[in-house]
């Protein structure tokens, strides 16, 4: 089993907390996005202070940061914009698979519409990918600024992510005669007081009228081909680095001791 973090830091300097957490998960695949500063220093902190050396993959894209205990040969980007980073994992004896990494704009920013429209851009660079790559065994993470049930998430144009592996093990599902890969994505399991954990990864408490307070806009999707690969009882949304909570006492996150966004622990079998 791999080992994935992805966190949305917000844009402070949190070298410390990413390096507690990348040590104390054994985490082999680090995903940031927002990074306060050069990831070189990053690197060298990870480097002294994990015990087993991390390396800084060449890329393009300026909002996702990429670092892995893999040779950099292993993971090479195939398609990239500012922020997109979609990347061919081939390890050693391992089939491939890709891995897209987002961050999309934020709601402060764009309207639902357009982030819809832009994720039906998104899903059809994946297929292209896909098509290229001769396989469907992708891994989507990243901070969506969207929750599970936007239109961009579940829209068939869009990501299609569905809430259940029953689902999602249909692979595809035709509509006006135009067939639309699936996306299962386990973050629907997350949200709420029954879930494990938090209630979601990012916390708005607006004066609006309609205002769901806590959303999930962290999330990792994955195909149908590799869901025997992902367990659900691997993910997970941190609260703790170390000694260090991410959340206050009343369990909303703790934006002034770390990010406003929690980070996600996942698992691939690789």
């Amino acid at each position: 089993m791999k080992t994935f973090l992805f966190w949305n830091v917000n844009r402070k300097p949190l070298n410390e907390l990413i390096v507690t957490l990348a040590a104390e998960h054994s985490v082999d695949i680090l995903i940031l996005a927002e990074l306060h500063e050069h990831p070189g220093a990053l690197l060298q902190n990870l480097n002294e202070r994990v015990g087993s050396e991390f390396r800084l993959p060449f890329s393009l894209c300026p909002s996702i940061i990429v670092l892995t205990r893999f040779s950099s040969e292993f993971i090479h980007p195939v398609s990239e914009s500012d922020r997109l980073s979609i990347r061919r994992l081939k390890l050693p004896a391992s089939e491939e698979i890709l891995l897209a990494a987002v961050h999309f704009p934020s709601k402060l920013h764009w309207k639902e519409s357009s982030q819809a429209f832009e994720s039906a851009e998104l899903a059809r660079i994946i297929v292209e990918q896909e098509a290229a790559a001769g396989h469907t065994r992708t891994l989507l993470v990243g901070d969506l600024n969207m929750n599970p049930f936007e239109v961009g998430m579940a829209g068939a144009v869009g990501l299609h992510g569905v809430m259940t592996r029953h689902l999602a093990s249909r692979r595809t599902r035709t509509i006006q005669g135009r067939e639309y890969p699936f996306f299962y994505n386990p973050m629907w399991s997350r949200f709420g007081d029954r879930a494990s954990g938090p209630a979601g990864t990012y916390y708005y408490d607006s004066a609006e009228h309609v205002n769901y307070f806590w959303n999930l806009f962290d999330q990792v999707l994955v195909r149908p081909s590799l869901l025997d690969r992902f367990s659900n009882d691997h993910l997970e949304i941190l609260t703790m680095a170390g000694k260090i909570p991410l959340v206050r006492g009343d369990g909303r996150i703790d934006a002034s001791a770390a990010s406003d966004h929690l980070p996600v622990l996942f698992r691939l079998d690789l």
